[in-house]
């Protein structure tokens, strides 16, 4: 492969962001970079279309599309700078290679501080926006546990859509399923401030865990509790982006 047209395997690290030439040299050395699931030499070079990953994450040019799934856990916060924050996405995601590189990566709507679950992060501004529009009828799936048995009568409100008094706004009709007494799968097209927990708190329910397993096509898989991966470009173009 080294003989291959393709940009040099040091030279390509740089362009990603993700050290100098001679620190990508070093990374190299040290055998933590790999392509196309081979481990990456000196001298050698990139062909195009080729999978680069450092410490099995994968890496690619600045301009390049770029979209994650992370599974944010409990007790972790969506966002930038919060002073009364002692966990944030960007504090437990620091060493990331992504963030290392300088990459700037964008949330796609949140998740509360007590719930967990799948979170996309991207540097695209305009897929961030165009995700989080509550008109763009985008699936978001849910498992919710709460601390009794949900009636019948509380899941058929939550299909045909229930007025919030606290906002003011009626909910869209979702999809509201029971998976035991206590624990329900609820699937919405919109995003509004804490909707699930306001949702069972009107019915007169507390909810004790919140989990979103879905977003459109993506989902967890087998990420648990703080990991993080790139999404293919399969899985991105069936963004519908």
């Amino acid at each position: 492969m080294s003989d291959g047209a393709g940009v040099r395997l040091n030279r390509y690290l740089a362009q990603c962001g993700v050290a100098s030439r001679r620190g990508a040299d070093a990374l190299i050395e040290a055998g933590r970079v790999t392509v196309d699931g081979m481990p990456g030499t000196a001298g050698m070079k990139v062909p195009e279309g080729a999978e680069v990953r450092v410490d099995g994450e994968p890496v690619r040019p600045s301009g390049t599309l770029l979209v994650y799934a992370y599974y944010k856990p409990r007790g972790v916060v969506c966002t930038e700078r919060d002073p009364h924050a002692d966990r944030t996405i960007y504090t437990e995601l620091r060493d990331h290679p992504a963030f290392v590189s300088g990459e700037r990566l964008l949330y796609i709507g949140r998740l509360d501080r007590e719930s967990e679950g799948l979170l996309l992060l991207t540097n695209d501004g305009a897929l961030k926006r165009k995700l989080e529009l509550a008109e763009s009828g985008k699936d978001k799936e849910y498992l919710v546990e709460t601390d009794r048995t949900v009636p019948e009568e509380t899941l058929s409100r939550f299909r045909k859509g229930m007025h919030l008094d606290d906002l003011g706004i009626d909910t869209r009709p979702c999809l509201a399923e029971r998976v035991s007494d206590r624990e329900i799968r609820i699937i919405l097209t919109e995003g509004k401030n804490r909707q699930i927990r306001r949702m069972c708190e009107a019915e007169g329910l507390r909810v004790t865990r919140l989990l979103r397993v879905r977003i459109l096509s993506v989902t967890l898989a087998e990420l648990h509790p703080g990991e993080i991966r790139a999404l293919s470009d399969a899985e991105i173009k069936e963004l519908d982006i």
